[in-house]
This record gives C-alpha cells, structure tokens and sequence, in this order.
C-alpha cells in the first residue's frame, strides 16, 4: 500500500469511528431508565394515567419508565423540574390542561411553556363529573344551578388547586350560569371529598379517577359529565351540554412533554412507543376503569392543538378576571 493512502487510512479511520459511535449511541436510545414526571400528589387522574402509561411504555422502549410524583404549585413544581432538565430523552412529564391554563393565570412563570417544553404526544382524552355533597337538596344540573342562583354566596366548589383544570371548569360554569361560587383550591382533588360529604364544600369538577371511590358507595354524587357524549363510567348522568348549557365541554386531555431540544430521532422514538402502548388492550382497559380514551398524536399535532387550548382557556381566564390568589 502506498504511504499516502496509508496516511488517508489512518486520518479517516477515526472519524469514521465517530460517526459510527455517534451513530450507535443514537441507535442506543434509551440506554438507561426514563422518568416520567407526575406533577400532582398520588391519588387523582395523573397519577393514575401516569403509572399505567409507565407500565406499558417499558416494552416499547426497552426500558424502565420510573413514575415519579413531585406535587406542588397547581402542577407547576414538578413541570418545571422537566423543563430545566437536560433534552436527552430522560425527563418527561404528563400533565394536564393546567399546563396551558398556568402561563395565564399565574403573575409569573419559572419557565416558558412554549420555549423550553416539546409536546411528545397528547395521549388521552377523559371529561370531568360534576359531584355534589350529599347534604346539598340537589339531583340534576339542573337543581344546583337553581339552588345557586336562589342561594347567592352560599355554594363553595373545591378544585385540585388553583389554575388546575377542575379550577377553570368550575370558572367556565360559573361564567355560563351566572351563579356565585366561591372557588376552594385543595392539593388534590381527592383531599377535597372529606370535606364535600360534610357539606363545607357543595360541588367540584373532579376527574373520574379522583370522584369513583366516593360515587361508587354514594358518598358523593355524581350529576353530569363535561364531554359532549356520556361516560360509559356515568351512563346515566347526562352531559353539562345535554343538561341545558350548550357547546359545554372540558376535555381533562393528559399530554406527555419533553424539554425543548430533545432530538427529533429521540421524540420520534418517544412517540413510537406511546402510539404501541396505547395501542394495547390491556392498557385500553385499564383507562376505561377511570373514563379516559387513549389518543395518541403526532409530536406536531400536538403541538397546534396545546396552542388552541391555551387559547381557549386564555380568554376563560381573561373574560372572567380570574387571578391567582
């Protein structure tokens, strides 16, 4: 062999062991554990979606998914940890509409959602239940939105904390019957049953996961559901739409982020494994138990519909002077 092509060799043998690392670590994706970050406390819808998606998402991916709840701040805490965490794959979180409903709301944000977050996929779609205290002489929708009006001042309505989901649903309520409520933010929604049964608070939106332990033995009882068909969870509970307030719906829709800057190979790949996990019967099951539908978008489908859905909830916020208090 000639010298220079020996010298050629000998330049181009490194390199292409590079481009061959590099390839092989792209191709190792993921080479260790992912956590998906569950930013409420243990209990209501997110946790529930969350270690069920964990579950299923192992196979697919070929590694542990670890769910991790870090409670605080209406979802604000443990999203933020996610945002300012390194865009490898690693870090995810699931969160609901707060996730759009916060950057309004709040007087400041430690990060900026549509900067420093990447939408995964969208992965399901649930309604909330309408829930009432037992004490409270109401039957139907119908009932508490009479009762409120009859009764201004005297009806309180629980939330999973302020600028949550169940928060803005009750808000929208309020904007479209007129009635006067005052909002009670819990750490979750759960922590707010107690207190429903002994009538210190009269009626919540709540996620199916958080409300079937209490409507199941009637502690609480459920009066409508917020999508525009029935649960198959409530059958016999009407829509808020077929109860009178027409085009009424809150989707507790749950999404999957990742930090802006995540490869497009790596969201590509996260994206591939929800779209499998949802896919499974088992899985499909299990969400049924708690009224949520598996989804599943593209990364960019779910980008354009996370921006209509901080403007709708935008102009609830602003059409209400709602603040963070």
């Amino acid at each position: 062999m000639k010298f220079g092509s020996i010298l050629r060799a000998v330049i181009t043998a490194p390199a292409l062991c590079l481009l061959a690392g590099a390839a092989l670590a792209q191709q190792a994706y993921p080479s260790k554990p992912v956590r998906l970050v569950l930013p409420y406390s243990p209990g209501g819808i997110i946790d529930y979606v969350g270690r069920t998606m964990a579950q299923y998402l192992t196979g697919p991916l070929g590694q542990p998914v670890i769910a991790e709840n870090r409670p605080g701040a209406g979802g604000i805490t443990g999203t933020d940890t996610v945002a300012r965490s390194a865009p490898d794959g690693y870090n995810l979180v699931l969160m609901d509409p707060a996730i759009v409903i916060n950057p309004t709301l709040q007087p400041s944000m430690p990060y900026d959602l549509f900067k420093q977050l990447a939408t995964v996929s969208i992965i399901s779609t649930s309604p909330e239940v309408v829930v009432v205290s037992p004490e409270l002489p109401v039957k139907t929708l119908a009932d508490l939105i009479a009762y409120g009006k009859a009764n201004p001042g005297k009806l309180n309505f629980a939330s999973a904390g302020i600028g949550t989901t169940p928060h803005l649903a009750g808000e929208l309520f309020k904007q479209r019957t007129g009635i006067d409520a005052t909002h009670v933010p819990y750490k979750s929604i759960g922590q707010s049953y107690p207190d429903m049964m002994s009538n210190k608070v009269q009626f919540a939106f709540s996620s199916i996961a958080g409300a079937l332990p209490f409507t199941t033995d009637n502690r609480v009882r459920p009066i409508a559901t917020s999508g525009l068909t029935r649960s198959p969870v409530y059958p016999d509970a009407p829509t808020v739409d077929e109860a009178g307030l027409k085009g009424f719906e809150v989707d507790l829709w749950l999404g999957i982020f990742a930090p802006t800057g995540t490869p497009a190979d790596v969201v590509e790949k996260l994206n591939g494994a929800i779209k499998v996990a949802l896919k499974d019967p088992e899985l499909i099951k299990a969400f049924a138990k708690v009224g949520v539908e598996p989804r599943g978008t593209s990364a960019k489908d779910g980008e354009a519909f996370l921006k209509a859905e901080f403007g709708k909830w935008k102009k609830v916020i602003e059409d209400g002077n709602i603040k963070d208090q």
